[in-house]
């Protein structure tokens, strides 16, 4: 390997840092529609009158709709696979509003100054309703989120929504209750997550305009192309081959652009006016009507021997969705999946229900689910070695399971890499965890603790993700890629042109990678779950051997040789006995004239298994006493990925979760209004961490081989969200024993847990 496990620059690199016009808002057309919406006030109403006729003499104006003006069809913004496990239970405008900020009007015209003065214009008459604004009242409610008969669940969810379920479910393997009752030590312990945003640099944006053949094309900020043309075909009524998505260059999504989130408003502009729009939603859309993690209340129940054997674990998770049920009953599924496996145990129970409430809708983030499950476990799990009056890092080495395990709670794999042991060990080694001990008093009056963590995710969907890749030759004997994954800045891009080099056996100078468009990109579901680099990297590795192959063939034929008899060194065809050979610049050339071998190859993979990644971390914070403020001085983390593809990505991948889950552990808060306004609508009010308040953050690598990944890869891209919120929890315990089952872990938390206030 040249190029794989090489710290390779990205393929982009210069582009970005010379600001080079690649987003959105840079490529789309100067004269397009400016795309605002009306957004409901109140949590709950419906629209009795809504008058538009002073708004649309503002001059300027060239579209004001209203939910008369819009296709009466149910979807999901959820980008997945069809058919989607989320709920078909939005309308692109209705006239029951379902949370504060849901949309009312659209209004498109040539300025935002006119389009602002049109929105003041609008009058609208609500009839207020009573809304369901705590989740845990809400299944069952007499107050029904979606009451509606049209509403849709395509796939066997548990869904009910007349009583506000948008899934439900229960799965497990032996006698929880008898284990249970048999054990000496018995945990019952709860944790709440609320929800947080992605915070990504670009807010949502989207800009539509028509062809030359009538179709709209949707130039989006998204990772998710191919679904987003199916959804709004969906969303428009319209045929899907109506629909062409362009994604250009990324800044930033971490789930949060796996929902559609603006994509729907300037299309149906653009398709009732003809004309381009765009809509590029402002920091405050971007916290009040986005798709943040979805807020969770996860129960754990525990049961192990006095000598630290765990030998059960139920996990209940209730989780609010919101006003739709954008990946709900998906997300949940993660808190329990991901959280369990980790354990050796006799018997496992997971339950779960996700409800509609009139919050803002939830998505995707990353972690997805798991982030919530493995805060909660992994917390019982330190509890339980405080109760023993034992070292967390040797409690977990007892249970952890390792290579060749089989995981009856994550779908019966079998752990098929695993070196979440030796991760452990090297991130107590790497922060002094024997050396230092579990709490250290310092002569200031401040205290310090250590705390640890594990955490594992998975590597696409199984049976489900397609990854796809074209790669051809070209007339000079260099390689085109085309690729349907979405490099949002994780540089997805740069990692298949390292697989694709190193197969093909030439400079990774020599490959062009393209993308996205789905008039030419081959079909790939998009970039989440975790799967970019295991599932499209293994269809680019095939894509490329099958090309190899083409080529030696070719050659075979116009040397008049067997091609078992030749040789591809990445710059020529030869034969070993008599030394012929064929350039790869004379090859390309020979297949543009009388030639029959196309050498171009699509190839598309689907993976059986989800194979995890594993991680696990140390924390060390100091804690003033006297006000509570906690510190992170150092935190330590090594990580399984399997074979590390690009060196320098990894590390910032694994750097920049982290510090996402440090930012949620200590600073980042939502706050409601009794009237279901969200008041955390500003960086002013959400705060979240800069790079110089985490202290520390070192990262290493112990790699697993993966054998059904591209050069032995595993995923990264999530996992690494996931340890902060445990791990920084069970360091403020050993300082000040104080336990934090809700975050974030504030001051005036941590002081009350200390009876100081």
């Amino acid at each position: 390997m040249k190029y794989v496990n090489a710290p390779v620059i990205k393929k982009d690199a210069m582009a970005l840092v010379t600001g080079q016009p690649v987003y959105m808002d840079d490529l789309a057309p100067k004269n397009c529609l400016i795309v605002k919406v009306l957004r409901s006030p109140h949590a709950h109403a419906l629209i009795r009158e809504i008058r538009t006729d002073s708004a649309e003499k503002v001059e300027g104006i060239a579209c004001i709709l209203t939910y008369r003006d819009v296709p009466k069809r149910r979807f999901t913004m959820a980008g997945q696979t069809y058919p989607e496990p989320s709920p078909y239970d939005r309308y692109i405008l209705e006239q029951r509003v379902r949370f504060v900020g849901d949309p009312v009007a659209i209004v498109a015209g040539e300025t935002e100054k006119a389009v602002d003065l049109a929105l003041k214009r609008i009058k609208v008459t609500y009839e207020v309703l009573d809304a369901v604004l705590d989740f845990h009242t809400a299944m069952d409610n007499p107050v029904l989120v979606h009451p509606e008969e049209d509403w849709q669940s395509l796939c066997p969810v548990g869904a009910d929504n007349k009583r506000n379920l948008c899934a439900s479910g229960s799965e497990g393997e032996g006698d929880v209750e008898a284990v249970l009752a048999d054990c000496e030590i018995r945990m019952d312990e709860v944790y709440h997550v609320k929800a947080v945003q992605q915070s990504m640099m670009e807010t949502f944006r989207t800009c539509t305009y028509l062809d030359t053949y009538g179709r709209i094309n949707v130039l989006s900020s998204t990772q998710i192309p191919f679904h987003v043309r199916r959804i709004v075909a969906n969303a428009l009524d319209i045929p899907k081959s109506k629909v062409r998505v362009i994604k250009p260059r990324i800044g930033g999504g971490f789930g949060a652009k796996q929902t559609v989130v603006t994509e729907i408003y300037p299309a149906i502009v653009t398709l009732k006016t003809g004309k381009p729009a765009k809509m590029i939603y402002t920091r405050e859309e971007s916290m009040i009507a986005s798709s943040p993690r979805h807020e969770m209340e996860v129960r754990v129940r525990l049961g192990a021997n006095r000598d630290g054997c765990i030998r059960a674990i139920e996990v209940h998770t209730l989780s609010n969705t919101g006003a739709y049920g954008e990946h709900g009953p998906t997300t949940v599924g993660l808190s329990g999946h991901k959280s369990i496996p980790m354990y050796r145990t006799e018997a496992f129970r997971f339950q779960y229900e996700v409800v509609y409430t009139n919050r803002m809708s939830a998505g995707a983030y990353r972690g997805y689910g798991a982030t919530q499950g493995i805060f909660a476990v992994e917390s019982t799990v330190n509890k339980l070695a405080a109760k023993l009056g034992m070292d967390p890092v040797a409690l977990r080495r007892m249970n952890i399971i390792h290579e060749g395990d089989i995981m009856p709670a994550y779908y019966g794999e079998t752990a098929s890499s695993c070196h979440l042991e030796q991760c452990l060990n090297r991130a107590a080694a790497m922060i002094g965890w024997e050396e230092k001990g579990l709490r250290t008093v310092m002569p200031d009056g401040k205290i310090r603790g250590r705390g640890v963590a594990m955490a594992m995710q998975g590597s696409a969907i199984s049976n489900c993700d397609v990854g796809s890749v074209t790669v051809k030759l070209s007339d000079e004997g260099t390689y085109n890629i085309i690729v349907g994954c979405t490099d949002m800045g994780t540089g997805c891009d740069t990692i298949i042109a390292q697989f694709a080099a190193d197969v093909l056996e030439t400079s990774i100078d020599n490959i062009a990678v393209y993308g996205v468009d789905t008039d030419t990109s081959p079909y790939d579901s998009g970039s989440y779950a975790s799967s970019t680099t295991y599932l499209t990297g293994m269809a680019a590795v095939r894509a490329c051997e099958q090309l190899k192959e083409r080529i030696l063939a070719l050659a075979a034929d116009k040397m008049q040789r067997e091609a078992s008899e030749l040789c591809f060194d990445g710059e020529k065809v030869f034969d070993e006995k008599d030394g012929a050979q064929m350039s790869l610049f004379d090859i390309a050339t020979a297949s543009m004239c009388n030639n029959e071998i196309s050498l171009e190859v699509t190839y598309s993979h689907s993976s059986p298994v989800s194979p995890p990644p594993f991680m696990a971390a140390c924390a060390e914070v100091e804690i003033d006493p006297e006000t509570g403020a906690v510190e992170l001085l150092d935190y330590t983390a090594c990580v399984d990925c399997g074979t590390v593809v690009n060196t320098n990505l990894a590390r910032v991948q694994t750097e920049g979760g982290l510090l996402q889950g440090i930012g949620m552990t200590l600073y980042e808060d939502i706050w409601y209004n009794e009237k279901g306004k969200n008041l955390s609508n500003s960086f002013l009010q959400y705060k979240i961490p800069s790079r110089l308040d985490a202290g520390k953050i070192r990262v290493e690598f112990d790699s697993s081989y993966e054998s059904t990944g591209p050069f032995g890869a595993k995923s990264i891209g999530e996992v690494v969200i996931n340890t902060p919120a445990p791990a920084i929890t069970n360091a403020i315990y050993q300082a000040v024993g104080v336990w934090i089952d809700e975050l974030p872990a504030t001051p005036e938390k941590i002081l009350r847990g200390m009876k100081v206030i």
